[in-house]
């Protein structure tokens, strides 16, 4: 009998969690869907009316569907060379420097560490030399610097658990090591590259510091940028920020919803079998 208290305690407790959590998300939730007039009124009005006038005034009046593009350029850039290099760097880790593999991967991580404010000079000094300020690759390139020690320590902890006796008998068969890894170790390391790569893609749709001072331009902001300017002279449209950040939220609710599964696995592969 002294379980079940415990049991519904325990789920009570996982219920009172989800709702803290998730109240301010459904709050904007129902913010985008609300017009001007329920938005502002007192006492604050809980069901919305259904509106699509916040949405409509997005489209038309700040044109986020640009600001949508450039963020799916700079976020796909971004985890598609995060990636690459870092399955290279992670086999090379994980295979080929033994005695120095765990040095290297908290120094690597030790890099990550540094806030954005201490680094944000040298990079906009840097990309402005190489003019690559307000242009794609100029945001690409810190958002692969800052989010590459993470995708490189998961990749190394899956690559390492990879049996060896795969690559030796892909080596003996006429693969090179760089043939192995990707006909070999990279497509049964999926859950590792699947995990790097949304976690990258997260980071690089949300960053808000950088984008605001590398892309000045209006036609180069990305969707946090792009939201953040929604704000008026006397006012600030809610209803309208709302459901920008609504359309922003939603793509990457869908990738954690289908596939979260290998990302539970890539991120607890590491605890499970090392």
């Amino acid at each position: 009998m002294g379980k079940l208290p415990n049991k519904i305690l325990f789920i009570l407790g996982v219920f009172l969690a989800a709702a803290f959590s998730l109240a301010p998300f459904l709050w904007f939730v129902s913010a985008a869907f609300k017009d001007q007039t329920q938005i502002t009124a007192i006492p604050p009005e809980w069901l919305p009316s259904f509106s699509v006038e916040a949405f409509s005034s997005t489209v038309t009046q700040h044109g986020i569907f640009h600001y949508l593009w450039n963020s799916v350029i700079v976020a796909g850039g971004a985890t598609l060379v995060t990636i690459i290099l870092g399955a290279l760097a992670g086999y090379a880790l994980a295979r080929l420097s033994r005695g120095w593999a765990q040095i290297t991967l908290m120094g690597i991580l030790a890099c990550a560490m540094f806030p954005q404010i201490a680094i944000v000079g040298p990079v906009w000094r840097f990309l402005k030399f190489m003019g690559w300020l307000n242009t794609y690759q100029g945001l690409i390139l810190p958002y692969v610097a800052l989010t590459l020690p993470l995708a490189i320590w998961i990749l190394a902890v899956f690559f390492r658990e990879m049996p060896e006796e795969l690559e030796s008998a892909a080596l003996v068969d006429g693969c090179t090591r760089l043939g192995s890894l990707v006909r070999v170790i990279i497509p049964l390391s999926a859950p590792g590259l699947f995990t790097a790569a949304i976690l990258t893609f997260i980071y690089a749709w949300n960053e808000f510091f950088l984008a605001l001072l590398i892309m000045t331009d209006p036609a180069r902001q990305t969707m946090p940028v792009g939201i953040a300017l929604f704000q008026g002279e006397h006012t600030i449209p809610w209803g309208e920020i709302a459901a920008a950040s609504l359309i922003t939220t939603a793509p990457l609710i869908f990738m954690v919803l289908l596939f979260q599964r290998r990302i539970v696995t890539g991120l607890s592969a590491g605890a499970i079998k090392g």
